[in-house]
């Protein structure tokens, strides 16, 4: 099967943790055992969270004196995509040695007119006490938002609308690779007097993800997280957990922006339009996913016409 596999960050890095590169590089490697049965089996293409990466590259980058002006994010989701990258490159090569990993830098096209640009929402980087992030609001005019009990710096997170290197992960994709790529949702792009201009946001990985999964004639999107499964009415004394279902069913709810919604709604459109299979759930459990034995699995409903096939029959437009 061709199987996309998004990596959330907390795949790299758990809540409260320290964002050391001993750590994080503890914790690729154990992203790669998971992923080893998979990538030994079927073809893949992994994509990878970078919230706390990014969120650390921007207070550095604000910080440092020697900077008349902070680097956009456009930058440093590239630097955090090269990062990230070279450690899953290294972890899958130990994991699953008889396997070819490649990590290539890519962007993503959004539009420019979003309005996503005007009310940013996608939290990057650490946690902080409601003092700290009042001081960064003053200080730094950094937009801040709750995230539970602490607070976090929110950027905008316009809608992908293309992925520019898509012919070049298909190409090495059918040449055997494992393809890591669009890492942290893509670099951030409009395209402006026939050229690619990066611009300060950040995409939203699982949303990019879908999108590249579908063009890619996926037949599998697994979603790989912290936790075992979607579950109804989160964070209330009725929550369920959601096993099988279908994109009516999950679309009839409603889920945080800001944590599990963007995962189900990249689990529906990549359901809605390819007709194949997608899977929310525990990155341990990444094969036990691929089996639907566990987790939130999205299947079509009834009136979802079947995907296309894995041959490649058609093609995104990148750009006018």
């Amino acid at each position: 099967m061709r199987i996309v596999v998004a990596l959330g960050g907390n795949a790299l890095l758990e809540r409260g943790e320290t964002p050391d590169a001993d750590i994080q590089q503890h914790h690729v490697r154990a992203a790669a055992e998971a992923l080893a049965p998979l990538l030994n089996e079927h073809e893949v293409v992994i994509t990878h969270g970078n919230g706390p990466q990014v969120g650390v590259l921007a207070l550095e980058s604000a910080s440092d004196p020697a900077l008349s002006r902070p680097y956009p994010f456009d930058d440093l989701v590239a630097e955090t995509q090269g990062l990230i990258g070279n450690w899953l490159v290294g972890a899958i090569e130990h994991a699953a040695p008889d396997n070819e990993a490649l990590c290539l830098l890519t962007r993503t096209l959004v539009d420019a007119a979003d309005p996503a640009f005007a009310e940013p929402t996608k939290f990057v980087g650490p946690i902080y006490s409601k003092r700290d992030a009042d001081g960064f609001v003053h200080d730094r005019h950094w937009d801040m938002r709750q995230d539970g009990t602490n607070w976090r710096r929110v950027v905008a997170s316009p809608e992908p609308v293309a992925i520019v290197e898509l012919d070049e992960i298909w190409s090495l994709l059918t040449s055997g690779i494992t393809v890591i790529c669009a890492g942290g949702g893509g670099i951030p792009v409009i395209r402006e007097d026939g050229e690619f201009r990066g611009v300060d946001a950040v995409v939203d990985k699982d949303l990019t993800t879908a999108l590249l999964a579908i063009h890619l004639h996926a037949d599998v999107l697994l979603l790989l997280t912290d936790v075992a499964c979607v579950q109804a009415d989160y964070g209330t004394p009725t929550a369920r957990p959601i096993g099988r279902t279908t994109v009516a069913a999950l679309r009839s709810q409603d889920f945080a922006a800001g944590s599990m919604g963007p995962k189900v709604e990249a689990a529906c459109r990549f359901v809605e339009r390819s007709g194949g299979t997608a899977a929310i759930g525990k990155l341990a459990d990444a094969l036990l996913l691929l089996q639907g034995k566990t987790g939130t699995i999205v299947s079509p409903d009834s009136s979802t016409p079947k995907g296309p096939s894995s041959s490649r029959t058609q093609t995104q437009e990148v750009a006018p």
